[in-house]
């Protein structure tokens, strides 16, 4: 566990630190892979395109951490397939655009860049935040999560699998679209409850467990059904409290400004507490 939390160290200084890696990070062969297999339909399309792969990926790593150099190479390598596999860009950058942005031409290209599907983000402080940390959800958070439980072929398969079950653009029929589609939500559902839970203890804790639990209460959808659709009415009801109760220095709820600087403000913490508990566990292994 301590070399993948170096690793993911690595890899979220070289993201922040050179920005234009997002041009490096092409799906093109993923795409050309998914065409290939255009004779098979459904559920097992989804499973082959997917499993070969991380399968590959894995074999790889395997290899590399068996070699006699200090796990370097396997660390090299994890940190390659993380840059990879996070963004395609920084969840930061994108929201400093839109709040940065000198005019309305600008600004609306800006939010164009954060949406998360096929509809136009509106003007409105609520999608857009909800935007924001579902992009940095399936951008950098359900990535790490992957990674640190099964190594790099985690963070490649959670990414391979985003592609799949989210970019209309990937040529799939109806019966593999649905099942791409589910289990891009599947392995969305644990790291939206991670973020929740953090974003409980570096917001306002009321707020954001009362709007959990509301969700869960009214929403219809069975517990047998994993989706992270909650995810975004968790971080509203966090950012709206934190805004009204002056953090950032604003208290305006309707201002799509305000907040969206809170939602960065808050998904920074957020990635500051998963680190800090991996290395609590990393310190606890150390001194067992």
């Amino acid at each position: 566990m301590a070399l993948r939390l170096l690793a993911v160290l690595i890899a979220l200084v070289i993201a922040w630190s050179v920005p234009q890696l997002a041009r490096w990070r092409d799906d093109r062969w993923f795409r050309s892979w998914v065409n290939r297999l255009g004779d098979i339909s459904g559920s097992g399309r989804v499973a082959v395109v997917l499993i070969v792969p991380a399968i590959a990926c894995a074999i790889v790593a395997g290899i590399l951490y068996a070699l006699p150099l200090f796990d370097l190479a396997w660390l090299l390598f994890a940190v390659v397939v993380l840059v990879y596999s996070l963004g395609p860009r920084e969840i930061e950058s994108d929201i400093d655009a839109i709040t940065r942005a000198t005019d309305t031409l600008r600004r609306d290209e800006a939010v164009a860049r954060l949406q998360v599907d096929a509809d136009p983000l509106p003007w409105f402080a609520p999608a857009l935040v909800e935007a924001a940390f579902y992009a940095a959800l399936r951008r950098r958070f359900g990535v790490l999560l992957w990674f640190f439980l099964l190594g790099p072929a985690g963070a490649l398969g959670y990414r391979l699998a985003q592609t799949l079950g989210r970019d209309a653009s990937v040529a799939l029929d109806a019966e593999a679209r649905t099942t791409a589609q589910r289990v891009a939500d599947a392995l969305d559902w644990i790291p939206a409850h991670l973020m929740v839970f953090a974003m409980a203890l570096v917001s306002d804790f009321d707020a954001v467990m009362g709007a959990w639990r509301f969700w869960h209460k009214q929403s219809g959808s069975p517990r047998s059904r994993l989706d992270p659709d909650f995810l975004g009415a968790v971080a509203r009801a966090g950012v709206d409290a934190d805004v009204e109760a002056g953090d950032g220095y604003a208290q305006d709820v309707s201002d799509p400004i305000a907040e969206l600087e809170d939602a960065r403000r808050v998904i920074r913490r957020v990635l500051v507490v998963w680190l800090a508990v991996v290395a609590v566990v990393v310190l606890a292994a150390w001194f067992a």
